[in-house]
């Protein structure tokens, strides 16, 4: 295997922001024009990446990676302003509370359909629609009913529904799908939206020489479609609910380690069929991006099994999975010509060389975070002059705290011994990390956000192992962005070999006048 033809087939650069993050949208970012604006400046800079976290319907908590579905998109990415444009909403009014927002959100979806149904069968969106369902009918069937039963039970989980509907009582769910056949339908129309939306945004991606990097936890909720519909999966008690529940053990992030509570799998029962769900999961993750990361990869060679009345993730154990035949299973059915799978490995935590060697057998370039790196000696594998090529480093993740905040916290000695080794101690932090992260071997740098915009204490997206209300609602403005700390940003890209085929521009003037963006007082680097 190599890696021609993949995400690191050059030294690149690109951003990790998650689609909620961008300005614009009502409550939320979303797929409209503010998505396209983003590409717009990724590729002026040169940035061929874009990552974004899951893009799935979340439960109320808003996490990505506790979501209803692995196939579906969120609705509270639709831009409703579409709606208005192809005239099937009059008018969107967002509200001006989140609640009331993400209410607006979602009624003007249910009213834009009432609007589509009244249209001809002829009409070519009517036909477009037809031909989503038919192609999308192997996971969309059972997403819809499954939502329209939630809807109907009152958004509880359901585990807690009829038996009959909770079990999937053939006769109870044939009586479902008419006597909600209005809702299912709605459901279908909020995922051909949603799926429209995006294809938009990637063509356009595309177009601009930008690549979508997308985020799949290898778990799943246990309040979700995907349970509910293929419970022989996973590893449940005959009412649904975990015998046993994901995490990991004490690690950086948490003393206690992290209960995820998400079910385990009856990997046995998954093998038996030819991983026929997983690839299926992985087919639709690869329609959507160009590259995905694995969330949690180590779980493929050994998983942290916590039993399910257990309140912290320390009563677990490891326990073996069959990640290799899984890995090669879906080599075999998507890799082509010898190139390796369109994978990376999020490689973090406690990893182990079985681990490692799991990884480097697929050839899947693993993480390295520049914030964990300065702990210990020379041997840590988060220091530059220790990665391989074939890896991706972040100056932080979605989990980290910005890298101001970060540096702000650390002792006095720390943050000599952090200049000691990048030998910047001229340049302030983020730009010290963010230039060693670019400098560095390793083909692929990726910077938050919230590091470009030098922002501090704050900022950060989430915050492990907690259920705060400012967890996933992090939102950048146009305004943060100046066009000389943009201009700067280009030339490190160039600088440092990661703007690939990218003509040769001037600068700092040509720059203010493409890029339409006001200067702020403080540049953001």
């Amino acid at each position: 295997m190599t890696q021609a033809n993949s995400i690191l087939d050059r030294r690149r650069a690109g951003v990790l922001l998650h689609i909620t993050s961008l300005p614009g949208g009502a409550g939320n970012g979303d797929l409209g024009a503010d998505a396209l604006r983003f590409v717009d400046w990724l590729s002026d800079l040169g940035l061929s990446i874009w990552q974004t976290l899951p893009i799935n319907p979340t439960h109320p908590d808003g996490s990505p990676y506790q979501c209803l579905s692995v196939h579906a998109g969120s609705p509270l990415l639709i831009d409703p302003r579409w709606f208005v444009e192809k005239g099937w909403l009059a008018r969107f009014d967002p509200g001006s509370t989140p609640i009331e927002t993400e209410r607006a959100r979602r009624q003007a979806i249910a009213d834009a359909f009432k609007t589509f149904q009244g249209l001809p069968e002829s009409t070519p969106e009517r036909v477009a629609f037809r031909e989503f369902v038919a192609d999308h009918q192997w996971w969309l069937d059972d997403y819809a009913l499954f939502m329209a039963v939630r809807e109907e039970c009152g958004q509880d989980p359901w585990q807690q529904w009829p038996a009959s509907l909770r079990d999937r009582w053939p006769a109870a769910l044939a009586v479902a799908r008419r006597r909600l056949a209005a809702d299912v339908s709605r459901f279908e129309f909020e995922q051909f939206v949603f799926h429209t939306q995006w294809n938009v945004v990637r063509d356009y991606a595309r177009q601009k020489g930008v690549l979508l990097f997308g985020d799949m936890p290898i778990f799943v909720a246990g309040d979700s479609a995907d349970v509910w519909a293929s419970r022989q999966y996973f590893d449940l008690t005959p009412e649904g609910q975990p015998r046993v529940v994901a995490g990991v053990p004490p690690d950086y992030f948490s003393a206690t380690g992290q209960r995820w509570g998400n079910p385990h799998y009856d990997w046995a029962v998954m093998e038996a069929d030819g991983f026929q769900w997983w690839l299926g999961r992985l087919r639709s993750q690869f329609a959507l991006y160009d590259w995905v990361r694995i969330d949690h990869f180590r779980g493929f060679e050994a998983y942290w099994e916590i039993p399910a009345d257990a309140a912290t993730a320390i009563e677990g154990r490891w326990v073996k999975a069959p990640g290799e035949r899984l890995l090669e299973t879906a080599l075999r059915t998507f890799a082509r010509d010898g190139t390796a799978l369109p994978l990376i490995a999020e490689d973090l935590g406690v990893i182990t060389p079985e681990v490692d060697a799991l990884r480097d057998r697929f050839a899947l370039p693993g993480m390295k975070i520049l914030q964990f790196a300065f702990d210990g000696g020379p041997e840590n594998p988060y220091l530059p002059h220790n990665y391989p090529p074939n890896c991706v480093v972040y100056t932080g993740t979605h989990d980290n705290d910005t890298t101001v905040s970060w540096f702000a916290g650390l002792k006095p000695e720390e943050q000599q011994h952090v200049y000691a080794y990048l030998g910047f101690p001229e340049i302030p932090m983020p730009e010290a990390l963010i230039r060693s992260a670019l400098a560095s071997d390793a083909r692929l740098a990726m910077i938050p956000m919230q590091d470009l915009l030098a922002l501090g204490p704050g900022h950060r997206m989430n915050t492990p192992g907690t259920l705060s209300d400012a967890n996933w609602r992090w939102r950048f403005a146009w305004s943060q962005l100046s066009p000389r700390s943009s201009a700067i940003v280009a030339d490190w890209i160039r600088l440092y070999g990661r703007a690939g085929d990218k003509e040769e521009e001037p600068l700092a003037l040509q720059q203010e006048q493409r890029l339409d963006l006001k200067p702020v007082a403080r540049p953001c680097l």
